[in-house]
């Protein structure tokens, strides 16, 4: 083996830079969740008491306005998503976004489940944006802030109208707690607690804003409702289920698990600070980027570059050279050694993107780990080429 081909001598401390479930906090462990009200009803005084915190404490990190509305849903990030779009949809025209996998999915929902039959869709490639000039506002708007599988966000909220007449659904879930979003701008916003926290699955959150609160209660669906998508009752809303009353039964272990992450948000100082760790990151891959004669990002535009979910590709001669087959498997075998080594997993593209690495750098991945991942990316890419 030549000394280029040497293993690296230093290793990541935390080898978890999955895009989701996401990488613990810094100094996590199971201790955190004692005094966790296991056992206990969610309806008992205690367990809503803590139910609410992770709404007060949710809401302050974020920033959100005092207006809005935030509750705890089913299903992750996509219960919360189709919450919002079963609920709110149907009264105009729509214009869908959609750059990746999730973006699409939210189409299909829109064309295919609910069947509205004035539906624009504005898409773009895998490392693009769409023309978010040519969106119209006079419609309700679906769109994914941050797309986590092509590792491409929209640079800010400025191309959002002000005076908009339909409503602006966003799907945030990569996004929150590590973008600075433009809630005056938006009108109900989803995420879920296992991405830039690094909380546990299955919990999604919904915020709503004053226009999304006044066309629930202005429209009824023309199509039945599951009872966990209800926020309206005998015409009005349901403001128990934003103070912590949730719907269904949710897991007082991430309850707990999540005040412990939104306590060390705030305690590193909030949401700045988390915006700067997750930029922070990705300051260091695209250093990387710059000097590396294989690897490329997938998002042409640095302004579109995700600081959460880095999407890359390998732009390597031999790499293009390739069939389609031969460049998933050499992409994927780049991941299973790494895998392997105990060094970085998860870390394959998703399995509609282009073939490359797809490498979690949100606000829980340390700096210092980013940092000796990136000698192991190139070993690993040696090996394979050189069929190792």
């Amino acid at each position: 083996m030549t000394d280029s081909m040497r293993r690296p001598a230093l290793r990541p401390a935390n080898p978890c830079f999955s895009s989701g479930p996401c990488a613990k906090r810094p100094g996590w462990s199971p201790s955190v969740l004692e005094g966790a009200l296991v056992g206990r009803s969610h309806r008992a005084a205690p367990a809503r008491a803590r139910l609410a915190a992770v709404i007060d404490k949710t809401k302050a990190v974020l920033r959100m306005p005092a207006d809005w509305r935030l509750a705890i849903v089913p299903a992750s990030d996509t219960g919360a998503v189709e919450m919002a779009l079963w609920t709110l949809l149907g009264s105009r025209g729509v214009e869908v976004l959609a750059w990746e996998s999730f973006g699409q999915g939210w189409v299909s929902d829109v064309t295919k489940e609910l069947k509205l039959p004035d539906v624009r869709t504005l898409s773009a490639d895998y490392g693009r944006l769409p023309d978010l000039g040519a969106v119209d506002f006079a419609r309700d708007v679906v769109f994914t802030w941050n797309g986590t599988t092509s590792g491409v966000r929209v640079p800010n909220g400025d191309w959002i109208a002000r005076d908009r007449r339909g409503l602006v659904i966003c799907d945030a879930t990569s996004a929150a707690f590590a973008m600075d979003l433009s809630w005056d701008r938006l009108d109900a916003v989803t995420w879920s607690w296992q991405k830039v926290l690094g909380g546990e699955a299955q919990h999604g959150m919904l915020a709503l804003g004053p226009r999304a609160v006044e066309r629930l209660l202005a429209t009824k669906p023309a199509w039945p409702l599951p009872k966990i998508f209800r926020l309206v009752s005998g015409g009005k809303l349901n403001e128990a289920v934003f103070r912590g009353d949730t719907i269904n039964t949710p897991s007082m272990l991430c309850v707990e698990d999540q005040l412990d992450a939104l306590d060390w948000a705030d305690s590193l100082g909030g949401l700045p600070a988390l915006i700067a760790r997750a930029e922070g990151n990705l300051a260091i891959v695209a250093d990387w980027v710059a000097r590396s004669d294989w690897a490329s990002f997938l998002a042409d535009d640095a302004a579109t570059r995700s600081p959460t979910s880095v999407c890359m590709t390998i732009a390597d001669p031999w790499f293009a050279a390739l069939d389609a087959k031969a460049q998933a498997a050499a992409a994927k075998a780049v991941a299973d050694r790494l895998d392997t080594e105990g060094v970085a997993y998860d870390i394959g593209s998703y399995r509609d993107a282009p073939p490359g690495l797809r490498v979690w750098t949100g606000a829980t991945v340390e700096r210092s780990d980013v940092a000796a991942l990136l000698p192991w990316l190139d070993w690993a890419w040696e090996q394979v080429r050189a069929g190792a």
